[in-house]
């Protein structure tokens, strides 16, 4: 598994958190987001994913990947 951290804009609460967590879950990913940092650790199977793929989710949720 490889991982990665992503730097978030956009994300303000909860809603947020969940949102972006989910996105990546549906991918195939396991996120974990800091609100406080603006930041997404991301664990995925490099084998199947990209980071570009990651981004693409988080980006589709209305989050911008910085």
């Amino acid at each position: 598994m490889a991982q990665v951290t992503l730097n978030v804009e956009g994300m303000s609460c909860n809603h947020c958190v969940k949102a972006v967590e989910g996105a990546l879950e549906k991918v195939g990913a396991t996120g974990k987001v800091s609100l406080e940092t603006k930041q997404v650790n991301v664990e995925y199977d490099e084998s199947k994913l990209s980071v570009e793929a990651l981004k693409t989710a988080i980006e589709d949720q209305g989050y911008d990947v910085v």
